[in-house]
């Protein structure tokens, strides 16, 4: 695991000059003096050492005094987040946006006591690997040479919870966010707003199979005109790619009306049972190449319209061709994919499209052990998510700290995309692939005796 504590304590030193430099157009947006003040203090906390990052702790160490108007910006000031946000995915677009770049969906899960806090619940846990009560965030992760930024983070709210407006109204959950939403449901309306709104270029969308087994999130990223490629469950049914849709031929009764599919639906893992399979590496571990068995064939979904097929009842009907990837692991572990990429895209092209999904489960990993991504103590809808806004833009920070150690000092001078690299891949950031051995633990062992900061006026 990459840590970021010597990232953390080099960045803040010089007086945090920085730091403050790079939060400057995000302070342009906060407006209110005191938002500006309070921003940077909330910031640099998360960055600096200490083992817990909640709002008493951090204002103990960095402002003592300044408790009561830091708790107020997080948890109960009037400001709107989304200017915010919006300037975080221009920026993570300044650093790594381009035609190479992942656009990653997933969701990662804060462990909680209680029932009060918003959102929670008795549901899948990710980070213990089983049922626990917790939050669960939808995530967007931008990445490119393995190097991720996290540019969204939203609260999933459990049936238990859409349910009871007053359980809402206590917790200060926006009247938009009151109708039941799955998580592929909001990913979506994430990628809208939050991603292509703001002008973020990407290349691919990646996903695992708790959204790539979801045909309206695939149909979703289709009418969007992106290309993806997701998880699936080794159950999920296909048709060959030579299918033809035929009239079924009459025993008795009325002719029939309906076109049917000549061939059966099948499992995706009986479908790769006799294609040809190749070991690819696909990146470089610390251990040495990362290798897997991999096959792929050109397919057509089983998700079109749902009708009836003779004997076996209502099944769906073929829907756009794709390819099916089934990847084969030493551990003797299966898993299986589908992906819109190009009809001429080759296995290790789809390999390591495929592949390019870890990063984000690194992000998380780090977000919670040194940014704090877990350690918010309130129990509102605004609060949480401002802290989590938070952690997002120091993380970020960090992550362009490492670029420019990895280009030599050099800062990134690349401005906002003119053209919309998910539809119309034409630009490319370059930077060294070095980047993606270069560990974060280079930049900041500096600043362990720093306990104070210097606030903007």
């Amino acid at each position: 695991m990459l840590v970021l504590l010597i990232w953390r304590l080099k960045a803040m030193a010089s007086g945090n000059e920085d730091l403050a430099r790079w939060l400057t157009p995000f302070l342009t947006r906060l407006g209110h003096k005191a938002r500006r003040r309070m921003c940077p203090l909330y910031v640099a906390g998360l960055i600096g050492p200490g083992d817990r990052k909640s709002v008493e702790p951090m204002a103990a160490r960095l402002a003592p005094g300044d408790y009561d108007q830091l708790h107020h910006f997080i948890s109960s000031g009037v400001w709107d987040e989304a200017p915010l946000e919006e300037e975080l995915a221009i920026q993570a677009e300044k650093l790594i946006g381009g035609e190479s770049a992942f656009l990653v969906i997933d969701d990662t899960a804060l462990p909680k006591k209680g029932s009060h806090s918003v959102g929670v619940a008795p549901q899948y846990a990710s980070a213990l690997g089983k049922n626990a009560n917790c939050q669960t965030l939808v995530s967007l992760t931008l990445a490119q040479n393995d190097i991720p930024v996290m540019i969204g983070l939203r609260l999933f709210l459990p049936e238990g919870w859409t349910s009871d407006a007053d359980r809402m109204a206590k917790a200060g959950v926006p009247e938009a966010y009151h109708v039941a939403r799955t998580k592929p449901e909001i990913a979506l309306a994430e990628i809208d707003w939050r991603v292509l709104a703001s002008g973020v270029h990407f290349g691919t969308v990646l996903a695992d199979a708790g959204y790539g087994l979801s045909a309206p999130f695939r149909h979703g990223l289709d009418a969007r005109r992106l290309k993806w490629a997701v998880g699936i469950p080794k159950h999920q049914k296909i048709y060959p790619l030579d299918v033809k849709l035929v009239f079924p031929i009459a025993g008795r009764g009325r002719p029939r009306k309906r076109h049917v599919p000549d061939q059966l639906s099948v499992p995706a893992e009986d479908a790769l049972s006799a294609a040809k399979w190749r070991l690819l590496s696909w990146r470089k571990g610390t251990k040495g190449p990362l290798k897997a068995a991999f096959a792929a064939i050109r397919v057509r979904i089983a998700d079109g319209p749902p009708q009836r097929i003779g004997e076996k009842g209502m099944q769906h009907m073929p829907g756009e061709e794709a390819w099916l990837v089934g990847e084969r692991r030493r551990s003797g572990e299966h898993k299986y994919y589908l992906s819109n990429l190009p009809a001429d895209a080759d296995l290790k092209t789809l390999a390591a499209a495929i592949k390019a999904r870890w990063v984000c489960e690194q992000a998380h990993q780090q977000l919670k052990e040194e940014l704090g991504l877990d350690h918010f103590e309130g129990r509102s809808w605004h609060g949480l998510h401002r802290h989590l806004l938070m952690t997002m833009i120091a993380y970020a920070y960090l992550q362009s700290r490492r670029l420019v150690e990895a280009a030599g000092g050099k800062k990134n001078r690349h401005g906002p995309a003119a053209t919309d690299l998910a539809r119309n891949p034409t630009r490319r950031h370059r930077y060294p692939r070095a980047l993606a051995t270069l560990p974060l633990s280079s930049l900041q062992t500096r600043l362990a005796q720093i306990s104070r900061i210097n606030l903007p006026k």
